[in-house]
């Protein structure tokens, strides 16, 4: 059972204060990353600026945010490739970026080295002595040193670089960290269960299978690692997907039965909750699906979870969002861990 008095209990907090400190100071790894890669970017924006590319290349593991942010803005032609080495067209017209950021993986090196070999536009986030940093020398390449191996962090710098070349959309480091520090004012463990966001998540879902829905492409990957973050934490199922894969899950839901005593009854499966990560998207598309699945839940008596933001910018939006989720799925990790 969840214990939500442990959420506010000092105890307990301090056993979690170092995961709970490692959340806090997100907004302060991408400062730290904004400061380390300052000088090289503004040589890259110079080197890069005039010339537009035929094509931007996302290569390595990590692209996948980069995708989620630049497919929708992108003006020209993008391609996210997670797998080894680059595409066979890649050549000198393209730009290829790569999020390393800790460096370690071959597979990556691999594909900055045939980037440096092809004579591709080359910019590399990664720990400058790493295994990747070391296959990044070239004519046409560029450095980004990263020292906290925090991909957000790490991507937010490469996006600021992209936004300063015409690419992608508007990123300020600055917007994006303060963002996580208001989430980690928001949701410390100091402000208590009744106006904490994190804390009022966690003690919503935590007697249910949460399912997790975003209606951007940037709050649905937020939804997909504020799953992950649960699963890790609890060990338990949480599932985030599209409208479509969800409608079934809600609709499905037993009745709720108000005379089940939970310590007296035979234990059953958990009921769904569905969560939803609002960015504050107008848009007409997002908005109707947010209100059937709304509707869905309500007919089957499934408790609805909302996590807002007020950051300005997409990226510091997605931040925030996902700050939030993580924060509240360490507080569910506490409130299930008592005897």
């Amino acid at each position: 059972m969840f214990d939500d008095g442990l959420l506010d209990d000092t105890d307990a907090l301090r056993l979690a204060e170092p995961d709970l400190r490692h959340l806090a100071e997100a907004g302060a790894r991408v400062r730290r990353e904004a400061v380390s890669a300052a000088e090289p970017l503004l040589s890259a924006v110079s080197r890069l600026a005039d010339t537009p590319p035929r094509a931007v290349v996302a290569a390595g593991p990590d692209s996948r945010l980069l995708r989620a942010v630049l497919e929708p803005t992108c003006p020209v032609p993008f391609v996210a490739w997670p797998g080894a080495g680059l595409p066979g067209w890649a050549g000198a017209l393209d730009l290829v970026v790569v999020l390393a950021p800790d460096g370690t993986d071959p597979g990556t090196a691999a594909g900055v080295a045939e980037a440096v070999r092809r004579g591709c536009q080359l910019v590399v986030a990664t720990p400058e002595d790493s295994l990747v940093g070391r296959h990044v020398p070239g004519r046409y390449s560029t450095l980004l040193p990263t020292v906290t191996g925090d991909q957000l962090a790490t991507a937010t710098v490469m996006l600021d670089l992209l936004d300063r070349i015409h690419l992608g959309p508007d990123t300020d480091p600055e917007v994006v960290a303060k963002a996580l520090d208001d989430v980690a004012v928001a949701c410390g463990p100091h402000r208590d269960l009744a106006t904490n966001p994190a804390k009022i998540l966690a003690s919503g879902i935590a007697e249910t299978s949460p399912v997790i829905w975003g209606g951007t492409v940037l709050a649905a990957r937020a939804g997909r690692r504020v799953a992950e973050s649960i699963r890790r934490a609890t060990g338990r199922a949480a599932l985030a997907a599209d409208a479509e894969h969800l409608l079934p899950v809600l609709g499905a839901a037993a009745p709720v039965d108000v005379f089940a005593d939970p310590f007296a009854d035979e234990v059953a499966d958990l009921r769904p909750s569905l969560v939803v990560l609002d960015d504050g998207s107008e848009d007409p598309m997002v908005t109707e699906t947010r209100d059937r699945l709304r509707a869905q839940a309500d007919a089957n008596g499934v408790r609805i979870e909302r996590v807002t933001t007020e950051a300005d910018g997409e990226v510091a939006r997605y931040a925030s969002l996902l700050a939030t989720g993580t924060f509240a799925a360490r507080y569910l990790e506490l409130g299930l861990s008592g005897p």
